[in-house]
Formats: C-alpha cells, structure tokens, sequence
C-alpha cells in the first residue's frame, strides 16, 4: 500500500509549528512567478527540520546542495522516508510524463502485472 508521504509530512510540520509564529524570507521567483522562500521557526529553518527528519528530499536543482548534510543525515540515521524505499517525486513525474502508469513509476513497480 501506498504511504502518504506528504499527508505524513504536512502533519509532522504542523506538530512541530505548534502555533508558533512562522517567518519567511523571499529568496526569488520560480518560472511561474511563484515565491520561493526560506522560512523558519523559533529560529530553525524549516526545509532543513523537514530534510533532517526524513520528510522530504533536498532538490539540489533548486536548493544548490544547502539541505545536502541535513539530508545525509537522514538517510544515515534511517529517519522518515530513508526506512523503507521510494521514487524521488521528480522521477517520478518524469516517469508519468512519460506516459507510464503510477504503478510502472512507483519504487516497486516489479511486483505490479
């Protein structure tokens, strides 16, 4: 079965928030005009608690390697996602653009017909 991975990340997040107040600093726009931005609370940085504790991966693309050690960490320690297997999403989309099947994009698309 599927894990909701990002069900199981937004709810992780808000526990930590804890209705904190959140800051966040715009960094730049994306190609679709979008702000990026570096948030934090109670002084620590949001993407790098989110990376440290499994819940996402870096995207070196657009992060240029900053949550790299936070990520390493992670996956040394087992935590979150690095305890089981999975796709990185933008494979995975790569994938699905493809025109696979979610099941023929997923980490066990072996054990499908």
């Amino acid at each position: 079965m599927p894990h909701r991975c990002g069900a199981t990340a937004a709810n992780a997040l808000g526990a930590f928030i804890a209705r904190r107040p959140v800051t966040c600093v715009p960094v730049s726009l994306d190609q679709y005009g979008r702000t990026a931005a570096t948030c934090s609370v109670g002084g620590i940085d949001l993407a790098d608690w989110l990376v440290r504790s499994g819940f996402v991966l870096d995207w070196p693309r657009y992060s240029n390697g900053k949550y790299a050690s936070a990520q390493r960490d992670a996956e040394r320690a087992g935590r979150g996602i690095w305890a089981g297997s999975f796709v990185e999403p933008w494979l995975y989309r790569v994938c699905i653009r493809a025109g696979a099947r979610s099941a023929a994009c997923s980490d066990d698309a072996s054990v499908h017909p």
